[in-house]
């Protein structure tokens, strides 16, 4: 029996557009891993690697020298290194966003974007990472963090959010790499079954777990993803909630409030997502990508940066709100310090860019102009960056004394660093475009006409041209 027609006010674009057969979405996809790496790749890949060595640099010097080459000083403490611990945290949010709590719900869109933004959310929670281990001077004693057994009967203070963090990263990290790999495994036995070298044949073949597609291993595959799906979904809500929870258990005025873990999430959310946008918007050109990241996606990414911007321009406002309901003078003036101070460039860049800017994706025009997408995705990338810088430096540089009163700068040193971690990002990420499918071949497939027996282009096709 046919099915009823669907209005046309309901119809949507195919994800996979002009019909591609599934052939061609394994040649294609795959095929970005197999040839020759292309000019542009390697004009993108030296200049990230030599940052990435400047980085390694940057640490080398800070360890052997100590932590006072950063700009750190009394009574700004945290300084840019926690600036840019949270932030690139916050980057790391999208990718498990999309993998686990859009799978969870059934959003078939998420498909062509989540592999990538899976890597990007391992590869952001490594350059985060590095702040706190080095942020606390004497590196070596790292190892004192995480509660092993040694001779001195020394244990972690759970008390501290320090080791908050160190428990709430850590986790994340491992179950966001075990998703990222879990989808990985039918690729890899794609690309071992693709490959022509004997090298390619065995790495990929060691890492693919003897894949044959057999529904015995469908089954199992299914099983195990939808586990790593649950494990992981409330760890987007409770890692930036923990890290938002090294600010609101103060007493500080502007850390010490309620709204701090939903408002961080959503923050998170909204810079993770223009992450996954300025990555993606070129590299759909340039790995000509166009009919599977399709305008859908880019619209539907746009939507959720919209929303969630929303949430963080409400956030903002209600903390002035909160500041004069509370009727402390210090808190009170704390934020007025934020918009009338030494600072209040950096508070009304964030202001603009956090939540002015993303308005301009209510219009559609907007959302299918891709270079407006791009300089927007940037836009709030910049703009949460300066949001970390106002919650910290803004918060800290103007104490209760006003003989403790300072104006923060950062040091060649800080901003080397930072500038390094940029490099490690993009030397990884580039890499992993480079011998891995970039986008989810068997998920891609799993969402075309032919992979829907009720389709008419699919299973139910019967020789007559008739349907089931």
């Amino acid at each position: 029996m046919t099915p009823p027609p669907v209005p046309k006010e309901l119809e949507r674009p195919p994800l996979v557009l002009n019909q591609r057969s599934l052939g061609w979405i394994s040649d294609h996809i795959a095929g970005i891993a197999e040839g020759r790496a292309p000019l542009w790749w390697w004009l993108a890949f030296i200049p990230s690697f030599l940052m990435f060595l400047v980085l390694v640099a940057m640490l080398a010097y800070q360890i052997s020298t100590g932590v006072g080459v950063w700009g750190n000083h009394h009574p700004t403490m945290w300084g840019w290194d926690i600036i840019n611990f949270v932030w690139w945290i916050g980057i790391g949010h999208a990718g498990t966003l999309i993998s686990a709590i859009l799978f969870l719900l059934r959003q078939r869109w998420r498909t062509a974007v989540n592999r990538a933004a899976e890597a990007m959310t391992i590869f952001a929670v490594m350059c985060a990472g590095i702040y706190p281990a080095v942020h606390v001077g004497r590196v070596w004693f790292d190892w004192y963090l995480f509660p092993i057994p040694n001779a001195n009967g020394i244990w972690p203070q759970f008390r501290s959010p320090l080791m908050w963090d160190v428990f709430a990263v850590s986790t994340y990290f491992t179950v966001s790499v075990l998703f990222w790999y879990m989808g990985l495994i039918p690729d890899l036995a794609v690309m071992r079954d693709r490959a022509r070298t004997r090298l390619r044949q065995i790495l990929y073949g060691f890492f693919a777990l003897g894949w044959t597609g057999a529904n015995r291993h469908w089954t199992n595959y299914e099983k195990a993803y939808l586990i790593l799906a649950g494990l992981s979904t409330p760890l987007v809500l409770s890692v930036h909630s923990i890290v938002s929870l090294d600010f609101a258990v103060s007493q500080l005025p502007g850390w010490h409030t309620t709204i701090f873990p939903p408002y961080f999430v959503a923050g998170a959310i909204f810079s993770g997502f223009g992450m996954v946008l300025t990555l993606l918007v070129p590299l759909r050109k340039l790995c000509h990508l166009e009919d599977i990241i399709t305008m859908r996606h880019i619209d539907v990414m746009c939507k959720v940066t919209l929303a969630t911007g929303s949430i963080v321009g409400y956030a903002y406002a209600m903390e002035f709100f909160i500041a004069w309901y509370s009727g402390s003078p210090f808190e009170r003036f704390a934020f007025l310090n934020r918009a009338l101070g030494p600072y209040w460039w950096g508070y009304w860049l964030m202001l603009t860019c956090n939540v002015v800017v993303p308005q301009l994706f209510w219009f559609r025009r907007v959302r299918q102009n891709l270079w407006l997408v791009f300089i927007i995705s940037i836009l709030v990338n910049i703009g949460m960056w300066f949001e970390r810088f106002v919650i910290i430096v803004i918060s800290l540089h103007r104490e209760f004394l006003p003989a403790n009163w300072d104006y923060y700068m950062p040091t060649w040193v800080d901003v080397a660093t930072f500038l390094g971690t940029f490099g490690l990002f993009f030397t990884m990420f580039l890499l992993f475009m480079r011998f891995l499918p970039m986008i989810a071949i068997s998920e891609v497939k799993g969402v075309t006409p032919q992979a829907d027996p009720h389709h008419p282009l699919g299973g139910a096709k019967l020789q007559g041209g008739g349907h089931a």
